[in-house]
């Protein structure tokens, strides 16, 4: 390609370009990407790389570590099995928004006090009872059930095989640096991924304990970073890219009108990690580059061969990226237990809720066409009124 062939190469259709499922952390709430999914599937949107954080690296070990005809089955047994111990007999007689708020908290609680099956269970004795230094002095739960867990639904062997790109973050204790366990990039340096990396990019404190890796131990990524989608789109600049967005908690939110709704309101704005943020930066990266390159085409022939532009030419060179994004809108029963009340009731009601969102963007096939503005990153949000296309 010359310097100054700079559209030669067409956009992929965003139907045609690589498939990615970025899936937020969110505890109790990550069923609601369960659900996704499963509707995805019904679409055969097949995911070729697929990058989580906390519940969101758990749902995606699930996913690219099984063959497709077995993904939702595992996904389902796993969501069961942490949400078996809830008091699931109750909640037929469980009528109105108060009444629903008193089970929800009633479930979270219990959940605190006796952890949640196949995930966590509460230290015996208590953490401060353990030598000050030991591993069991530092996390109020024990998570060697989800290793058990991790290890019976998930073929690591299939992960590192690669067949499905997998990347799930974290962030190192005494560094404070965030890293990404990538199979793809691990292929490389002979390394392989297994249960610990999953187990770190979940291991949020006090209540879990790090994971060490390397010699470097490793807390939950949510706490640097809960939406995996910077990492995608700075690893990935050659091939267009179409990428369903899962997050489980709303940047945007009503004023609270009471402590709990304070208390919700924090942790959906710590949690929602800058998502808008993100996107807007990107879309100004990529504004930039169609800029440059408009500018590139009006030189004079001779300039275009000059080593500088040449450079430049190369710098502007960009993939498109097309960004579906949902988001979990929380009931107005919910509070801030939401992310860990493992009831039967509410997993099942926010699986429901994913499944329902994805049919909702399926609906408006828009994003699969490319808007005629000429952008090369597109954003699209779901919301009440259908997949509203985001002017950043």
């Amino acid at each position: 390609m010359s310097s100054g062939d700079l559209d030669s190469k067409p956009a992929t259709s965003p139907a045609s370009a690589q498939r990615v499922l970025v899936l937020q952390g969110g505890g109790a709430l990550g069923s609601y990407q369960a659900g996704a999914y499963q509707a995805l599937c019904h679409h055969d949107f097949e995911p070729e790389w697929i990058a989580g954080i906390s519940i969101g690296a758990i749902n995606a070990a699930i996913i690219a570590g099984n063959p497709r005809e077995k993904r939702v089955a595992r996904l389902k047994e796993f969501w069961e099995t942490v949400s078996s111990a809830s008091p699931m007999p109750w909640s037929g007689f469980v009528q109105g928004d108060h009444a629903r708020s008193a089970f929800n908290e009633t479930s979270a609680a219990l959940v605190a006090t006796f952890g949640a099956p196949g995930f966590f269970l509460p230290r015996v004795p208590p953490a401060p009872w353990w030598p000050q230094g030991s591993p069991q002095s530092q996390s109020y739960y024990d998570t060697a059930p989800l290793r058990a867990t991790l290890e019976r639904l998930v073929d690591f062997d299939l992960i590192n095989s690669c067949k499905t790109r997998l990347s799930v973050g974290a962030v190192g204790v005494t560094t404070g640096n965030f890293r990404y366990f990538d199979n793809v990039e691990f292929s490389k340096q002979n390394k392989k991924i297994g249960a610990d990396h999953i187990m770190a990019s979940g291991a949020l404190p006090p209540g879990f304990p790090s994971i060490e890796i390397e010699g470097e131990h490793y807390w939950d990524g949510g706490i640097s970073s809960n939406t995996p989608l910077d990492y995608v789109l700075d690893m990935e600049t050659a091939r267009d890219l179409l990428i369903f967005q899962i997050d489980l908690f709303s940047a945007r939110g009503e004023l609270p009108q009471s402590l709990m709704d304070a208390a919700e309101r924090e942790k959906d704005i710590r949690y929602s990690s800058r998502t808008r943020m993100n996107t807007d930066k990107a879309k100004k990266i990529h504004d930039a580059k169609l800029a440059m390159r408009a500018l590139i085409a009006k030189l004079p022939a001779d300039l275009k061969s000059d080593p500088l532009v040449t450079k430049l030419n190369d710098a502007a060179k960009e993939n498109t990226v097309t960004v579906v994004h949902l988001i979990y809108r929380s009931k107005t029963h919910e509070a801030s237990s939401k992310d860990y009340d493992f009831s039967r009731l509410a997993m099942n009601e926010h699986w429901t809720a994913g499944e329902r969102d994805v049919y909702g963007s399926m609906a408006h096939p828009e994003w699969l066409t490319h808007p005629q503005s000429g952008e090369t990153m597109v954003t699209y949000d779901l919301s009440e009124d259908g997949l509203q296309h985001i002017k950043q």
